[in-house]
């Protein structure tokens, strides 16, 4: 629909849109985005948002590595990847619209900041000439703005130096496309008052520049069209934008609480596990406590620690942090006490990318420690996903007496979708009851149903008990038979491998046997439901199969796999579940990895599947 404006400017309404906020690593691009992100989702669109920047704290300014973006797609239906290409590109400088122009939609949008394509970064983003003035930008709808003077213009009365009101521009950006998107500015003023509620100057500045963005957009001629996305159709509720890593956090705090015992999170700092410490500092009034150790090691015996002492023990980190975790998690093995642990992946080994997204961690959960140490393997699918992947490993983690490793990633954790909030009370009951009496306790007398050992807090009454790393008998005596740990070995793998009867069965969406099944887990599943979801309305036998419970796995899982003739395993790794299949089942599986640190295209996944259905 297009409507003529008194203004003599095109509305035209869209059912979807992704737009990306791009520049210096100092310019601010992640709060425009995220608050641009917000209102999209306050104003009724569904969302999905994926931040990207450099490892660097402050990359070189101008550079082609110290380009950080926010991509946000958003529409009238459900939205589950940030889209493949934007079709509009904010760009702050030269590097910004050089990295980013290659995945810009043709006959897309760029707004360039003008008064930043000066001879000196025209030369960092290695341009022999302007692409502003030199044609190389025919192919798309450019409208250059000298931000960096209306800005000035429109801020100079706050009194702030020149140099504090450069700052702002990145808000003259932001009003230029709410008015581009139809959004309003009002929610977006009312946050800056709290925001900013101790420096006023800062506010007012702020407002200024936002204002001005917005009005330039309105009055001046390079813009002639706009778009209006409509309210998208979500179940009924209430919503809030939540990340990966916020959802995590709340799962947790939940889980606890359903549990009835407090939560102790031990965390060392790393990226992109950071900011669940962060968030969960925030919660002591659910009765939650959160400890930042020294180190790795340190984190997860704490957690160990908390959980002995009868509270929820939980730790997170990410990529080389879980190694260092290993020995600690044979503990908890041993233990047999709750652990969850929260591995938010990211590219690597060693240090690699430490902020860019990878699943390549999924072989050292199943298997990285050293004996026989089987444990759970969980992984969320999108950011909302988190939440309830969060307390399902609570869940398992009391009532299976087993630490618990649950794998996020850099996508997810940073990422941001829409999270209709549930009622706490609806909600499984976690509380575990104590079966155990004085006269019939023993630490290792397991639960006949669960296989599960009492779980004891520490100078209960005739229940008096010691557990620790060194193999013991049924009544906790250190044991060194032979035949007392072959029985305990196998104790503790049927413990795990019965989860199995425990957990969901495996569901396929779309077509439920035929040419092609797409198995994913973690982060990959945004692209394929969406690649699944558009070749199976036009009618291919195609199914998706998404695996949140990966030790152990669903029931059902073989029999799902084999009533498709091909198994495509999507994963940002080299073929680890795909390795893990195999050793399970006997199929016809083939692999579409990368490990580029960016989440998967919808167009990837669908190209992989049509070469699958090409074949003889």
């Amino acid at each position: 629909m297009v409507a003529v404006l008194g203004s003599g400017k095109e509305l035209i309404q869209v059912q979807h849109a992704t737009v990306r906020f791009a520049g210096d690593s100092g310019d601010g691009m992640q709060l425009v985005g995220g608050q641009f992100a917000d209102i999209a989702s306050m104003t009724g669109s569904a969302i999905c948002s994926f931040p990207d920047f450099p490892s660097d704290i402050r990359a070189p300014a101008g550079t082609l590595g110290g380009v950080s973006g926010y991509q946000l797609s958003f529409g009238d239906h459900r939205v589950t990847t940030p889209g493949d290409a934007p079709f509009v590109l904010v760009a702050m400088n030269p590097a910004a619209l050089k990295v980013c122009l290659p995945e810009l939609q043709k006959g897309g949008i760029i707004i360039a900041n003008a008064d930043a394509f000066s001879p000196a970064n025209l030369k960092k983003a290695a341009y022999d000439d302007n692409p502003l003035e030199d044609g190389s930008l025919d192919d798309y709808r450019l409208i250059p703005v000298p931000m960096g003077r209306l800005n000035d213009e429109a801020t100079a009365a706050t009194g702030m130096a020149k140099s504090q009101r450069e700052r702002c521009k990145n808000f003259f950006a932001l009003g230029m496309t709410l008015w581009l998107y139809d959004r309003p500015m009002q929610p977006l003023l009312e946050w800056m008052m709290k925001k900013f509620q101790r420096t006023p100057e800062v506010m007012a500045a702020n407002a200024a520049s936002l204002r001005a963005g917005y009005n330039f957009a309105n009055t001046a001629e390079l813009f002639r069209v706009h778009y209006q996305v409509a309210q998208a159709k979500l179940p009924s509720g209430r919503y809030r934008r939540v990340t990966g890593n916020e959802a995590l956090a709340l799962g947790c705090i939940v889980g606890a609480h359903r549990a009835g015992r407090p939560l102790v999170y031990a965390s060392y700092p790393i990226t992109p596990a950071s900011e669940v410490l962060h968030e969960l500092a925030k919660h002591k009034e659910f009765d939650v406590r959160v400890i930042q150790a020294e180190d790795e090691i340190a984190a997860c015996c704490a957690a160990i620690g908390a959980s002995f002492a009868g509270a929820v023990g939980a730790t997170g980190t990410s990529g080389p942090g879980l190694a260092l975790k290993s020995e600690s998690l044979g503990l908890a093995v041993m233990t047999e006490l709750p652990l969850v642990v929260l591995n938010v992946q990211r590219a690597g080994p060693s240090t690699g990318m430490p902020t860019k997204t990878e699943q390549a961690d999924l072989l050292m959960c199943m298997y990285g420690r050293h004996g026989e140490a089987p444990a759970v393997v969980l992984a969320a699918a999108s950011a909302a996903d988190c939440f309830y992947m969060a307390f399902e490993a609570v869940r398992l983690a009391t009532k299976y007496m087993t630490p618990v490793l649950l794998l996020s990633d850099s996508f997810l954790a940073n990422s941001a979708e829409p999270f209709r909030i549930p009622d706490v009370e609806s909600l499984s009951d976690l509380r575990v009851p104590l079966a155990a009496t004085p006269e019939d306790f023993a630490p290792y007398r397991r639960d006949s149903q669960t296989l599960a050992r009492p779980w004891v807090s520490p100078g209960r009454p005739g229940m008096e008990h010691r557990i620790g790393g060194l193999e013991k008998e049924e009544t906790g005596v250190v044991s060194y038979d032979g035949e007392n740990h072959t029985k305990m070995v196998a104790l503790r793998a049927a413990k795990i491998a019965r989860i199995a009867l425990d957990v969901p069965p495996a569901e396929v969406v779309g077509a439920q046997r035929g040419d092609v099944l797409v198995v994913g887990w973690g982060s990959s599943y945004g692209a394929i439901a969406a690649a699944v979801e558009e070749m199976h309305s036009e009618g291919r036998s195609v199914g998706h199969l998404h695996l949140r419970h990966l030790n152990p796995l669903p029931r059902n899982t073989g029999e799902v796999i084999e009533r498709f003739d091909r198994v495509l395993v999507v994963e940002g790794n080299c073929g680890q579940l795909k390795t893990i299949l195999r050793d399970h089942f006997t199929a016809s599986f083939f692999p579409l990895n990368k490990v580029d640190g960016r989440p998967f295209l919808i167009r990837e996944v669908r190209t992989a599947i049509q070469e699958l259905l090409n074949r003889e």
